[in-house]
């Protein structure tokens, strides 16, 4: 069976959890299951801690592994990013007291603290910066600067609210935009059965990502309301009993629904009625 690890718990873990449901695998209902097999579908789970699931990955323990791109980049492991999953968005950034630091080549000769010290060792060399030293911190990395443990700071920035309570600010390009991936062991065949994991995540993202949208419209209109919906290959258009009208499908990008709702109308489409997505293979 094709072997997948999944994050046991943080940020990565219920999403991550829910998009296999939706893509039609057992998932657990305890949370102390550290094995799931699920042999209709002929996988078997792993839960793993989010910062193990790359190593396991990578040394073939596993097959496959859903983790995020900033825990692959600093691990080092042997693994590759497989497929992009499109959830637990983030970006990693350097930041310092306010005024002091306003660009990357200042960090050189300064302490740098994180949680991905790996990360952060890679990105300032491609930079040609040497820092003095980059000081590993498993958790409340913005306090490291007050409390006098380093100069600079890399970590994962959200809103940037506490980073500004600490007394810091952002400076420099994002080291790295991060999201959750689907990742397999590099330089290595892909398993069998990852093709239709990877098939079936991907149908779980299009069926989030897009919606079908119907609606009736004159045929004289038809080529003016298919501007509007051009679909993600081409929308299907089929002639009303009354001969005077066509009845029209597309898929739609679910954040442009409303948008062009109301595009359609001004064209002269009626009857437009917009139906989500269960499930989809493209």
């Amino acid at each position: 069976m094709l072997r997948i690890a999944v994050p046991n718990k943080g940020s990565l873990s219920g999403p991550a959890t829910d998009m296999l449901r939706e893509a039609g695998y057992r998932q657990r209902r305890d949370t102390r299951e550290l094995v799931l097999a699920d042999p209709d579908n002929g996988v078997e789970f792993f839960f793993l801690r989010p910062r193990d699931v790359a190593v396991y990955v990578g040394s073939g323990t596993v097959d496959a592994g859903i983790t995020g791109r900033d825990l692959l980049l600093d691990s080092g492991a042997d693994a590759v990013e497989h497929l992009p999953l499109g959830f637990a968005g983030s970006t990693f950034r350097f930041a310092a007291p306010a005024g002091t630091v306003t660009e990357v080549a200042q960090i050189a000769g300064k302490r740098v603290a994180s949680s991905y010290t790996t990360l952060v060792r890679t990105h300032l060399a491609e930079q040609g910066v040497e820092p003095a030293a980059v000081v590993h911190l498993d958790g409340a990395v913005e306090s490291s600067v007050q409390l006098g443990v380093a100069d600079v700071i890399a970590d994962v920035v959200e809103t940037g609210t506490t980073l500004r309570a600490a007394g810091l600010e952002i400076f420099g390009e994002p080291i790295l935009r991060s999201e959750a991936v689907l990742i397999r062991r590099a330089a290595v065949d892909e398993p069998e059965g990852l093709r239709v994991l990877t098939r079936r995540l991907q149908g779980v993202i299009t069926a989030r990502e897009w919606v079908l949208i119907d609606y009736d419209v004159p045929i004289s209109l038809v080529d003016a309301a298919v501007a509007v919906t051009p679909g993600f290959e081409s929308p299907t258009v089929s002639p009303l009993h009354n001969g005077e009208s066509a009845a029209v499908r597309s898929m739609v990008r679910r954040g442009d629904t409303n948008r062009v709702m109301d595009a359609l109308y001004d064209v002269g489409a009626r009857g437009i009625i917009v139906t989500s997505i269960h499930a989809s293979r493209l």
